[in-house]
C-alpha cells in the first residue's frame, strides 16, 4: 500500500510549478502535476492534462487523483495580458479556483488546499485600491477560496508570494535582466541594459524558498489565514543591477527613463509564516547568480 501523501500541483509546468514538483517529490510526496502544455518529466512524477477552466475536466481530474493535498499554482499572472483580455483572467484565476475547490469538496472534502494568491491583490472593502484586472481576478480568487472554507468547513490556506526569482524560465524582471546580460557575454546583444525606473522597489524572494514555504503552509497553515511569503525587505532595481554587474562577465551601461519613485510600496511581512518554523535560505546574491548560470547553460 502506498503511504506517500498524495499531492496535486496545478500549474506544474510553470516556473514555480517545476520547482514545486521537484521539491515535493524529494520530500516524499506522491506528486501529480496538472499541465496544459510544455510537458516536462521528473522521475516519479505523474502527469495529468486538464483545462482548469472546464468544470467537467476538473471534476474528472479530482475524481481520478483523489489528492490529500492540493497546491494550486495555475493561473494567468501577467498584468498587461489582463488588460487585453480581462474575462480570460477572471476565468483562469477565479472560476478555475471555484471549479477546483468545489470538485474537491464533493470528492475529498478533508483535503488540505493551498491557494497561491498574489501580493497585487487588493482589499475588497476599498475599491480605490484596484489597479488592474489581474488584481481583481486574484482578489476574487482569494474571496472564493476563503468563502468555501467558511461555508463548507474546508481546510483552505492562502499564500501571498512576493516577486519570485531564481533559476528557471520566468518573465520576471530579474530573469529579463539576466537574459540580456548573458546575451552580452556571448556577443549577441549590445552592452546596454534599459530600465524604466531604477528607483522602483520590489520585495524579491527565491522561488525555492517560496516552495519550501508552501510545504510549511500545507502541513502547518491555519485554515482561512493569509500568509505573506516574502523576504520582508524591499530592493530597488538599482540594487539588483549592481549585484548583477558584480557577477557578470562583461561590463555594461545602464540607461533609464526615470529615477523617481512613482509606485506605492507593497508591504509584505513573513512574520506569520516564520512563526510556523519557515526560514528563507537563499540570499539575493545567490539567487541572482543562479539565474545568470541558468541562462548561461541555456545558451551553450
Amino acid at each position: 500500500m502506498n503511504k506517500q501523501p498524495k499531492l496535486l500541483i496545478t500549474g506544474g509546468s510553470g516556473f514555480t510549478g517545476q520547482h514545486a514538483c521537484e521539491h515535493f517529490l524529494n520530500a516524499g510526496f506522491d506528486v501529480t502535476a496538472v499541465i496544459r502544455k510544455n510537458q516536462f518529466f521528473l522521475n516519479g512524477l505523474k502527469i495529468e492534462g486538464c483545462d482548469l477552466t472546464n468544470k467537467d475536466e476538473v471534476k474528472k481530474l479530482v475524481t481520478k487523483v483523489k489528492p490529500q493535498y492540493v497546491l494550486h499554482l495555475a493561473g494567468q499572472n501577467h498584468v498587461g495580458q489582463s488588460w487585453l483580455d480581462p474575462i480570460a483572467s477572471l476565468e483562469t484565476n477565479s472560476m478555475s479556483t471555484a471549479y477546483l475547490i468545489e470538485s474537491l469538496r464533493q470528492e475529498v472534502p478533508f483535503c488540505k488546499i493551498l491557494v497561491a494568491g498574489s501580493a497585487l491583490q487588493f482589499n475588497p472593502t476599498n475599491m480605490s485600491e484596484i489597479t488592474h484586472p489581474y488584481s481583481l481576478s486574484k482578489t476574487l480568487q482569494t474571496l472564493i477560496a476563503q468563502s468555501w472554507g467558511v461555508m463548507y468547513n474546508m481546510h483552505i490556506v492562502i499564500a501571498k508570494p512576493s516577486n519570485l526569482i531564481g533559476p528557471g524560465c520566468s518573465n520576471g524582471v530579474c530573469s529579463i535582466f539576466a537574459q540580456k546580460i548573458v546575451a552580452m557575454e556571448n556577443n549577441k546583444a549590445d552592452r546596454t541594459l534599459e530600465v524604466n525606473n531604477l528607483s522602483a522597489l520590489r520585495d524579491f524572494i527565491d522561488v525555492r524558498d517560496a516552495v519550501s514555504a508552501y510545504e510549511t503552509l500545507l502541513l502547518k497553515g491555519v485554515p482561512g489565514e493569509i500568509y505573506d511569503i516574502s523576504s520582508g525587505k524591499e530592493r530597488s532595481l538599482e540594487e539588483i543591477i549592481n549585484v548583477l554587474k558584480s557577477i557578470a562577465a562583461v561590463d555594461f551601461e545602464v540607461k533609464t527613463k526615470s529615477n523617481q519613485r512613482i509606485e506605492p510600496s507593497i508591504v509584505a511581512e513573513p512574520v506569520k509564516l516564520m512563526q510556523l518554523g519557515w526560514q528563507p535560505f537563499f540570499s539575493l546574491d545567490t539567487s541572482l547568480k543562479d539565474i545568470l548560470d541558468f541562462y548561461r547553460r541555456k545558451i551553450e
